[in-house]
């Protein structure tokens, strides 16, 4: 196989990202991350890893860093990624989601970047008609975070059309759990998503867990969701990097997930289960913008990149959360 080149990584500091760094170097690719470091942390990265700090919006610094590096690919994470915050704030995510993403492929058209591979999510799809949804499902975002990523993703296409540059987008499910070998995992100082939720009460951090609403159109009236452990989702883009680099020609469009999902209330069961104890969960408010079930078919991905989860266990998904969260405290 054709080598690389050296991979820049922006948001690489951040919960995804850092998995995605760790996954590279694994496999032995040369990497390079951009992170402002806003929610990221600079010791998720590697030593043997560059840093810059900075904003993928200052075209100055990105520009410099795809010269000095030779970058040669693009995995773009950063952005902003909470539905009800889009929906209480919807310009920044079109700033951060859309035009920081737009001055990002200008600088990659100028410099010639060959692969562009995009961090989008399920959220492009709304509510869909058919669960698991297909990626030639049609594409009604209910909320500005869904808005935002499929705006980035036409954008990336007419890019490519014009200029030959390669693309992916890979559409994540909901993300979950930490590196099996304790190197990375979320580390947010406000958790939002409900296992890293569940990982603030299982450290002591708050009292139980409030279940955005119980009165859903599912069996126990709790949102379904698909959930993808966070390595797996970090090998899926090992794997289209190296179909991209194996097949010049090729650009993918590829949902991320497992095909099955679970209840909220599932997962918090699943929870107790794993830490052999019940933690306190009552009943709020829905979310804003949130569908009632969003599980992925990802029968494209495995066919296209023979991609393999190791992780597809719910419990196992825990496990990893409750051993990353604990040795935050030790």
């Amino acid at each position: 196989m054709p080598p690389a080149g050296t991979i820049l990584v922006t948001g690489g500091a951040g919960y995804i990202g850092s998995h995605a760094v760790l996954a590279l170097r694994d496999a032995g690719h040369g990497v390079v991350v951009i992170d402002d470091l806003s929610f990221g942390h600079a010791r998720a990265v590697p030593a043997d890893v560059p840093l810059v700090r900075g904003d993928i919006a200052d075209t100055v610094l990105v520009a410099q860093v795809l010269a000095d590096h030779r970058i040669t690919t693009i995995m773009h994470f950063a952005g902003s990624i909470l539905v009800p915050e889009s929906v209480a704030n919807p310009l920044k995510y079109y700033r951060n989601n859309v035009v920081a993403s737009n001055t990002l492929l200008q600088a990659a058209a100028d410099h010639g970047v060959a692969r562009f591979i995009f961090s989008s999510s399920a959220a492009v799809y709304g509510v869909p008609d058919r669960l698991p949804v297909t990626e030639d499902a049609p594409l009604l975002p209910i909320n500005p975070y869904g808005r935002s990523k499929l705006m980035t993703e036409m954008m990336l296409r007419d890019v490519a059309a014009a200029t030959g540059m390669k693309f992916a987008n890979l559409r994540y499910f909901n993300v979950a759990g930490a590196d099996p070998a304790g190197r990375a995992g979320p580390d947010r100082a406000i958790p939002t998503h409900l296992i890293e939720v569940a990982m603030d009460a299982v450290r002591g951090r708050r009292d139980g867990i409030i279940v955005a609403g119980n009165d859903y159109p599912t069996a126990d009236g709790t949102c379904i969701r698909d959930y993808v452990h966070v390595s797996d989702l970090a090998d899926a883009h090992v794997a289209v990097l190296n179909a991209m680099i194996a097949a010049p020609g090729a650009s993918l469009t590829l949902n991320c997930g497992y095909g099955h999902g679970f209840s909220v209330l599932q997962v918090l069961d699943a929870v107790d289960h794993v830490l052999g104890r019940h933690l306190a969960r009552s009943f709020g408010p829905r979310r804003a913008g949130d569908p009632a079930a969003l599980v992925g078919s990802n029968d494209a991905i495995r066919s296209a990149l023979n991609w393999q989860p190791r992780h597809d266990d719910l419990d196992t998904i825990i496990a990893h959360a409750i051993a990353w969260a604990q040795s935050l405290d030790q």
